[in-house]
């Protein structure tokens, strides 16, 4: 596993993850402080499910979303297209090196981006460039120890540990929601609020694709090779662990829950 690549991948199963986020529900905290006619900023678009609700929201201002993976920003362009949303616009591009001239957008958004980014500090310097003087930046970033499946067994804390391990290998940070309020202080952001919230799953279907979607990647052949190379876990681990993970779906009060840590801050 290399600093340049994702460590989620694009896996069917993690498409469906980003398809189910939208900014009505998972920007939640940057939405009442939009307004019509902003320029918005989406680093790390993704496939644009969230970019599009932004550009509903700023209309007739203009979205536009950047994504190192072209693959997405295909997706992210059709998204827009069927919506018919034509004031977002959308670019293959690194968050550490953005196509924009300085002081260009009122808002920069981003949802679990930062915690796969090497270089925090460097990112965070650039989305400060672009962003004009009291511009607002939102960010949602993941909380590895705040997030849970239930029931869970005396193994359950080292699988956790194992994913966090996996990517802290590829340059992430898997407590980045906690430390949110902090990166933005040292980049320079001002006047910070904080929140956080859950990504819940309890409805059998939810339970359901939740599971489904860890066994995908955390099971996967890559993942674990990865794991037993670099000696973050051994096979029979994995096998256990995978055991367990399938008892719980099928346990009548099986839930899970993601948790993440929300920040807004303002460029002074």
């Amino acid at each position: 596993m290399t600093e340049t690549s994702y460590t989620m991948g694009y896996s069917e199963e993690f498409r469906q993850m980003l398809n189910r986020r939208s900014a009505e529900t998972h920007a939640v905290h940057l939405m009442p402080l939009l307004e019509p006619g902003m320029r918005v900023l989406d680093f790390g678009c993704g496939p644009g499910t969230i970019s599009v609700g932004l550009a509903r929201a700023v209309d007739p201002g203009e979205v536009h979303g950047v994504d190192i993976e072209s693959s997405q920003i295909d997706l992210a362009r059709a998204a827009a297209d069927a919506g018919g949303h034509d004031n977002a616009t959308f670019h293959i591009g690194d968050v550490t090196d953005l196509p924009f001239d300085d002081e260009t957008f009122d808002a920069a958004h981003c949802h679990a981006v930062l915690m796969h980014v090497p270089d925090t500090s460097g990112t965070l310097s650039e989305v400060r460039r672009v962003l004009k003087p009291g511009g607002i930046i939102a960010s949602r970033e993941f909380i590895l120890g705040s997030s849970f499946l239930e029931p869970s067994t005396e193994n359950t804390a080292a699988a956790w540990e194992t994913f966090g391990n996996l990517l802290r290998a590829n340059g992430g940070h898997p407590q980045m929601g906690k430390e949110l309020k902090n990166r933005l202080i040292e980049a320079g952001f001002s006047d910070i609020r904080a929140t956080a919230s859950f990504d819940y799953f309890s409805a059998p279907e939810d339970v359901a694709f939740l599971h489904a979607f860890i066994s995908d990647w955390f099971y996967s052949p890559d993942v674990i090779a990865a794991a037993t190379t670099h000696g973050v876990a051994t096979q029979e681990q994995f096998d256990q662990w995978r055991l367990e993970h399938d008892a719980w779906r099928d346990h009548v009060g099986a839930v899970g829950a993601l948790a993440f840590g929300e920040a807004i801050a303002v460029k002074p």
